[in-house]
């Protein structure tokens, strides 16, 4: 059976708190409830969750505080503020303190929904990647959990966090079209609409690490009107 993802939903006004608990048990959450800063602080100390859903205007330590306080003990867990403020000073202070979303009050719950699973997937991305920790390709090394692409020399090349997670998805895809929808899901996550040319030139890149010969590639290929492919055997590969 699989774990139910568990959230943590801080809220003071008690009506609002029992509406959106109820809404993401139905979609199969486990949900925790906190009243005020200090409550919560204390319940995300003793226990692990994969989502933390947060009110800004709270009792004894402000939502801003407490998600402070929860990213110096934790940079992975997505935080989603609600909040009545509205102006792009709040926001911008929202995600400065480590929030990774921020909905507005009155809002939607079918939107809260849609949102609180995005956030989930992404996490859970996040932790698949931490479970591959290497993959050789050619005589060079990719290392997914400290963003690194060791070579044969000792050189180390940093990646960037969206290099990783592509490499990552087209390898674990390996001789197969993964489509342009399935990298904006998983690596994108649909926050923003990269134009084709932006993920060709993620598979360019690639090709400069990893191709003998860039211009007849033999592991990144672009598969026109598909998406990409991540070949380990070059054999039998139709050149794209």
């Amino acid at each position: 059976m699989q774990t139910k993802q568990r959230i943590l939903l801080v809220e003071d006004e008690e009506h609002l708190l029992e509406a959106i608990k109820l809404n993401l048990e139905l979609e199969g959450y486990r949900v925790t409830t906190a009243t005020d800063g200090k409550k919560a602080l204390k319940i995300f100390k003793e226990e692990r969750f994969n989502l933390v859903v947060l009110d800004v205007m709270i009792p004894e330590i402000d939502g801003f505080q407490v998600a402070e306080t929860i990213r110096l003990q934790n940079t992975e867990v997505p935080i989603m503020f609600l909040t009545a403020k509205n102006s792009s000073e709040d926001r911008i202070t929202g995600l400065k303190k480590g929030a990774d979303d921020y909905l507005v009050k009155p809002f939607n719950l079918e939107e809260l929904i849609l949102r609180v699973g995005n956030l989930i997937r992404r996490g859970m991305k996040g932790e698949d990647l931490k479970e591959l920790n290497s993959y050789t390709i050619g005589d060079k090394t990719i290392y997914f959990n400290s963003y690194e692409l060791h070579l044969a020399d000792g050189t180390i090349t940093s990646l960037t966090k969206k290099e990783t997670m592509l490499l990552k998805l087209l390898i674990e895809r390996r001789n197969e079209a993964v489509s342009r929808e399935q990298i904006l899901e998983t690596v994108w996550n649909y926050d923003v609409y990269p134009s084709t040319r932006t993920i060709d030139n993620f598979i360019l890149t690639f090709r400069k690490y990893f191709e003998p010969d860039q211009k007849h590639p033999i592991y990144f290929h672009s598969i026109r009107g598909v998406g990409y492919k991540f070949t380990d055997s070059p054999e039998g590969h139709t050149e794209d």
